[in-house]
């Protein structure tokens, strides 16, 4: 009797993600829509942020020397893009970035997968990567500094230990959520093991998956951005954490604020290049989205 309606169960199941999948209807969005939905907002919303920034100096809340007016950040950008210096700065950071968390997918994504799959790993390393992903990524800083000397390698170190506990954990969290459908379903056509794996579950996890990509890219940048404010060394190169910490040391404000927009800069054009792309995709297939 259990096992007739756990049957019912599934088939109501999978004739309820057909009829969603039936459901959607393809259209493509106008260009005045995208720019009304996706542009127009953004864009006024900086310009407000920029109105409200230069009311507060022209009201004079604060000394000029602690909050600069926007036309003085402007003129820092300025001046090192005709110094030919901005994108340098901007790149070797970026560049670190990029594949220090390439370097976390290698690595957090096996390790992740061992973690869902193997019940005594996940005892035994589950709590110790909950752990590691709460830990704040500057404390690596100091022993990696220590351990590994003034170079890039302590800024991969640094990225390594910040974001691959996200990307192992949110993989786990996706293989969790994989409905025992799919995995009976799979074994019915023989797809068990790594096959079962790669074809059944890897693409079921891949929400959550993905959820945890963009949280390692998150904690990739935070942790690259606090090694690169402690560890000064001109063999490291000029990056933004750096270009942050000489407008401190210099008491230079237009240009803290200027590292500043642009730490925040990259980080969400990273997401609105790759993984807001990704995200649509995934949803897309599953008949979440309509596609545009």
């Amino acid at each position: 009797m259990a096992s007739t309606d756990t049957k019912a169960d599934d088939l109501a199941g999978l004739e309820a993600g057909l009829d969603a999948l039936d459901a959607v209807q393809v259209r493509r969005t106008p260009a005045r829509e995208i720019l009304r939905d996706k542009v127009l907002p953004p864009v006024v919303a900086v310009v407000l942020v920029v109105l409200v920034w230069q009311v507060l100096v022209w009201a004079k809340v604060t000394d000029d020397y602690k909050l600069p007016p926007p036309a003085a950040v402007w003129e820092s950008l300025t001046d090192m893009w005709v110094q030919g210096t901005l994108l340098e700065v901007v790149w070797t950071s970026v560049s670190r970035g990029l594949l220090g968390f390439v370097m976390a997918v290698a690595i957090g994504t096996p390790l992740g997968l061992l973690v869902a799959r193997v019940k005594v790993v996940r005892a035994a390393i589950g709590p110790i990567l909950s752990g590691l992903q709460s830990l704040p990524s500057v404390a690596w800083v100091a022993p990696a500094i220590i351990w590994l000397g003034l170079d890039d390698r302590t800024m991969y170190a640094v990225i390594l230990l910040g974001a691959v506990p996200s990307v192992a954990n949110g993989l786990v969290s996706g293989v969790d959520q994989v409905p025992p459908l799919f995995l009976r379903a799979g074994r019915t056509i023989g797809a068990t093991g790594l096959r079962g794996t790669v074809h059944i579950v890897l693409p079921a996890a891949l929400p959550g998956y993905l959820a945890g990509l963009k949280q390692g890219w998150a904690f990739s940048w935070r942790s690259l951005m606090a090694a690169e404010i402690i560890a000064s060394s001109p063999d490291l190169g000029l990056g933004l954490g750096q270009l942050l910490e000489n407008g401190r040391n210099n008491f230079d404000m237009p240009g803290i604020f200027l590292a500043i927009l642009l730490i925040l800069f990259v980080g969400i054009a990273i997401d609105l290049l790759i993984f807001s792309p990704l995200e649509r995709r995934v949803l897309r297939s599953r008949g979440l989205l309509v596609k545009s």
